[in-house]
């Protein structure tokens, strides 16, 4: 009886450690199983950013370290935000709706519309960064960029007064004008054919103007091909994004006033320049008759040039301005691949991916004074004097392919881009993006990306303007 009794205490507690074995084994299982779902997962992530990293050349990530928000300390010691994608996502997700819905309207019936931002955007990021500081009217205590020489006949300022006014009715007091410039510069290279690029949001807004930046650091389309390669280079672009963002000369027209010089009376000689092609030297002669030729500087309109004397500055390197009716490229691309403190709309293109630049920033409205323009008045476009349209071979042709074949050709308009020929690197690039097309659009998307990055202000470094025109 005893025995018995024995050996059913022993036969429970072997019962109650085997269960408990179970338990314990169960629970080793599920850990392991845990484990190794992570280290697939991890796995899974590493092969997907491999994948991101495989679109995107290496160039690429050069420009752009981290995808993700950074805090950096600025002198003070408080940290800021950093420029990153959708910076607008929670504060003005709307944001990129509005820019592409405002530029594709307008581009229906204003297609100079491209030509214009693009200019404004390179006259701004140019001249101490992408901070909005052509934007600026002048003031009792400020001095205007858009009286200096170089930038007297930039257009667009009503495009982005436009755009403005409707994103501060939606989210006020938090997109800034700088982004609404390099956005919308983007959103019209793309109406024009040219490549969708990715760009960073978070740009501050600048409190002063540079005026006598703008009329002396902008290069000139009469420059040199030295001078050219270092004033670009002065901002941090080798010789190959010179020749990629000069494609930018691929849109808009150019005024006859501003090459006039070429044709008849080239470096004081009363003779052509001969390094025109002869046959393309009559055919722009027809159309630019030298009765208008000024020996006086003329105001020079990213793609202006003017006739520089010994006492007037150099003219601005753009000359492009489009008219409405002038051609335009048809061929969408995508990529394939004194100091500033802090410095560092529902329509898509078919051909273009759609990012949102979205995130907060901490602003107080107070309140927004609507610009005095309205969206029909901004569609009227005049074009002063002859010019030649860049695209003159006709629409359809790929954004960039006449540019870098009229170079080729000794057809190049402008002095400063005909120069490119002339150095052993740039006369490599130039027949490399007239051989290839989509290497262009990659390297062109590239520099521009570079160019919406210069020197830009962040956190409490700038400001977000209410109105584009007027400090805060």
């Amino acid at each position: 009886m005893v025995s018995s009794k024995k050996f059913q205490l022993r036969e429970m507690v072997n019962s109650i450690f085997e269960a408990a074995n179970m338990r314990k084994l169960s629970l080793l299982i599920f850990v392991l199983c845990i484990l190794i779902s992570l280290k697939n997962q991890n796995a899974e992530t590493k092969k997907g950013l491999s994948s991101i990293a495989e679109y995107w050349s290496s160039s690429s990530w050069d420009l752009y370290p981290s995808m993700f928000l950074s805090m950096e300390e600025e002198e003070e010691g408080h940290p800021q935000r950093s420029l990153e994608y959708d910076f607008y996502r929670v504060s003005c997700p709307q944001a990129e709706k509005i820019i592409r819905e405002v530029i594709r309207k307008t581009y229906k019936v204003r297609s100079s519309v491209a030509a214009e931002l693009l200019r404004l955007a390179f006259h701004d990021c140019f001249v101490e960064g992408c901070d909005a500081s052509v934007l600026l009217d002048a003031a009792e205590d400020l001095k205007s960029e858009k009286d200096s020489t170089p930038n007297e006949n930039l257009k667009g300022f009503d495009i982005i007064d436009i755009i403005k006014s409707q994103v501060e009715e939606v989210c006020p007091g938090v997109v800034s004008c700088a982004d609404i410039v390099v956005l919308a510069a983007r959103e019209g290279i793309v109406q024009a054919g040219g490549p969708f690029y990715p760009l960073l949001t978070g740009r501050r807004d600048g409190f002063r103007s540079f005026p006598d930046i703008a009329t002396y650091e902008l290069p000139s389309p009469l420059a040199d091909l030295s001078e050219t390669l270092a004033s670009f280079a002065s901002r941090g672009f080798d010789e190959r994004e010179t020749v990629s963002l000069l494609g930018a000369h691929s849109i808009g027209m150019i005024h006859c006033k501003f090459f006039e010089n070429r044709l008849y009376n080239f470096g004081g000689t009363n003779k052509p320049d001969p390094s025109l092609d002869p046959q393309f030297l009559n055919q722009i002669r027809s159309r630019c008759n030298n009765s208008n030729v000024s020996v006086t500087p003329a105001a020079s309109p990213f793609f202006d040039a003017s006739v520089p004397s010994s006492s007037a500055p150099p003219a601005s390197f753009d000359i492009l301005e489009s008219s409405s009716t002038a051609a335009s490229p048809s061929c969408n691309g995508s990529p394939s691949s004194s100091e500033k403190p802090g410095r560092m709309g529902e329509i898509s293109s078919s051909s273009a991916p759609s990012l949102s630049f979205q995130g907060s920033v901490s602003s107080s409205p107070t309140s927004f004074t609507k610009p005095s323009v309205s969206y029909e008045g901004s569609l009227q476009s005049s074009l002063e004097g002859p010019g030649i349209n860049m695209a003159y071979e006709g629409p359809g042709i790929d954004f960039g392919s006449v540019y870098y074949h009229s170079l080729l050709q000794g057809r190049g308009i402008l002095y400063s881009d005909q120069q490119l020929m002339s150095g052993e690197e740039t006369g490599i690039w130039v027949k490399a993006y007239a051989s290839d097309v989509s290497l262009f659009l990659r390297d062109f998307a590239q520099a521009m990306m570079k160019l919406s990055d210069l020197h830009v202000l962040t956190g409490s470094a700038g400001q977000v303007r209410l109105n584009c025109s007027r400090v805060a």
